[in-house]
């Protein structure tokens, strides 16, 4: 049976739950999370590696079993640099592989500009490094959808009406495009989407993948991923909403940082192509172990 151990620590806003699953002889891997309001997926596939490395999932603050304050205030960058910090002190985490997916890459980055101490390597999983080209990057994919995707999709923004059924079926055929293509979904995925915390999502992004109107809205890591001096992988599905081109783009960024496709997969290759996934994860993370002098 996996050892799995749960609990909450307290940050700033708030208290945070924690899982950690596994107690192998590796260094831990600590996940973060997309979203921005996403929580951590119960059945997360790294968490196979808990028998080589305790595998650290933490649903963010306003997400998941966490907390839900409402004080807006505490959905910034900063904010949630700061707890992560919090997190693996409470944890003591003297060393740590960071893995981040999607808005969980903004926050690694963010989080590796304050220069810590600890961080063996970090993988970037979907990137979003820059939020205006995330923006442009969903624009041209849906110029490739049928022109009633397109006019619902646009139409329902402008009004105002995206919570209404034509405008979710319309981005329902974009999510399975670029989002997750496993048909049908698995259920946990519509759970986890059901219980987005909107509130932070909208606050931050905006109303849907396509307009970044919240505080993300000029986010871009890009002139910084030079200052990253640890060993980084940066990886995407091939028709993910992080597009390979962007992907790569922003791998070059970084000093000998490596570039991974996922064939068979769009923005979630955990869900699309799990085995690889894991495969591709472990063999990172054990490879950073090896060098000499680490």
């Amino acid at each position: 049976m996996e050892h799995v151990k749960e609990g909450f620590i307290p940050v700033t806003g708030g208290k945070v739950w924690y899982r950690i699953t596994g107690k192998g002889p590796g260094i831990p891997l600590l996940l973060l999370h997309g979203g921005p309001g996403m929580k951590s997926s119960d059945s997360d596939p790294l968490r196979q590696l808990g028998t080589e490395r305790p595998v650290i999932q933490y649903d963010q603050l306003g997400c998941g079993k966490s907390e839900r304050p409402e004080d807006t205030s505490l959905w910034t960058v900063d904010r949630y640099v700061e707890e992560l910090g919090q997190v693996i002190q409470a944890l003591e985490l003297e060393e740590v592989h960071l893995l981040g997916h999607s808005w969980g890459t903004m926050l690694a980055a963010s989080y590796l500009f304050t220069k810590p101490g600890g961080v063996r390597s970090v993988m970037f999983s979907g990137p979003a490094l820059d939020a205006q080209r995330w923006e442009q990057d969903q624009r041209a994919y849906l110029k490739q959808f049928p022109k009633p995707v397109q006019k619902t999709i646009e139409e329902s923004e402008s009004q105002g009406t995206t919570d209404s059924d034509d405008y979710q079926q319309a981005m329902m055929q974009y999510y399975k495009t670029h989002m997750c293509r496993v048909d049908p979904w698995p259920d946990e995925l519509s759970e986890d989407l059901d219980q987005l915390n909107s509130n932070v999502y909208n606050y931050m992004w905006g109303a849907s993948e396509f307009t970044v109107t919240g505080t993300l809205k000029h986010f871009d890591a890009t002139d910084r991923l030079s200052e990253i001096d640890i060993p980084a992988l940066f990886t995407c599905g091939r028709y993910d909403e992080a597009t390979p081109e962007a992907t790569e783009q922003y791998a070059s960024l970084v000093p000998d940082a490596e570039f991974h496709v996922f064939e068979n997969s769009s923005h979630m290759p955990s869900i699309e192509e799990p085995e690889v996934y894991v495969e591709t994860v472990r063999e990172w993370v054990n490879r950073q172990e090896m060098k000499p002098g680490a």
